[in-house]
């Protein structure tokens, strides 16, 4: 007879869940947000303590789990930009785990097997790297340096992977500080109606800011010019506080582009 506790089995499972999310978040190249992860995992927990009492054993079926699935992608990683990306990622994270698992198994004589440290870390560590193969291959810029920033604003905070690029020579014409890209969604933490108050034109989003008086005198607009003909405008501001992968950047002004964001970052510097 196989005796179960349901206090180690919630323990174990969240733990699993929350380091599949951390697993997914990093293949997919977001910033990280391990609160959410935690809270994940504590879901995954006890989607997992609750499938085996009685009169909710329903829960184990194909249906179960994919809800079970569907919602800790959402608390993981719902307002990411590429929230599909993420979820996708943690489902084939945690499907080449559990194939992981079964195929460690298969050495026992198809029993399961006992849920050693050994057994884990090998488990992770092939489907971690499979994974991270399969998505690595599928990336655009799979070798360009990124960096973790958080920015604050109105006294909120809001943090996003950003792409250090060495082309990007946008610089403030009045002091010559050099200027971060940033795409409007990746202000929304800070900035809850970042998307609509920077559509349309700069001056226009200019316009908009000023009605706002949270905003009014914060923004302002500075010229750029892309490679080939494209020049324009666009408006820029100086965040209360700002930091690169722990480093703080005092000196460096944010301007708001939606041609910023790609492939597992939104902004440039």
């Amino acid at each position: 007879m196989t005796i179960l506790y349901l206090d180690r089995l919630f323990l174990f499972n969240a733990l699993i869940d929350y380091l599949l999310c951390l697993v997914s978040a990093r293949v997919s190249g977001v910033c990280l947000r391990r609160g959410r992860y935690v809270l994940a995992g504590l879901l995954g927990g006890a989607y997992a303590a609750a499938a085996l009492l009685p009169g909710l054993r329903f829960l184990a079926g194909a249906g179960g789990k994919l809800a079970a699935a569907g919602l800790m992608a959402l608390i993981a990683y719902g307002g990411e930009r590429r929230f599909g990306r993420c979820a996708g990622t943690f489902l084939a994270v945690s499907a080449a785990f559990g194939g992981a698992v079964w195929a460690l198994s298969l050495g026992g004589g198809g029993k399961v097997p006992a849920l050693s440290g050994r057994t884990l870390l090998l488990s992770f560590a092939l489907c971690y790297g499979g994974v991270s193969l399969l998505f690595r291959g599928r990336a655009k810029l799979p070798d360009r340096p990124r960096a973790e920033a958080r920015l604050v604003l109105l006294g909120r905070e809001c943090r996003f992977m950003v792409l250090r690029d060495t082309g990007n020579a946008l610089c403030d014409p009045l002091t010559g500080g050099a200027v971060m890209l940033v795409s409007p969604h990746a202000l929304l933490g800070a900035l809850p109606q970042a998307e609509t108050l920077f559509s349309g034109d700069p001056v226009s989003a200019l316009e908009r800011a000023a009605a706002l008086p949270e905003l009014r005198g914060r923004l302002r607009l500075i010229p750029y010019a892309a490679v080939g003909t494209a020049s324009g405008l666009l408006p820029v501001f100086r965040p209360e506080a700002l930091t690169l992968d722990g480093r703080a950047e005092p000196g460096l002004l944010v301007a708001v582009s939606p041609s910023a964001a790609g492939d597992g970052f939104e902004g440039i510097v």
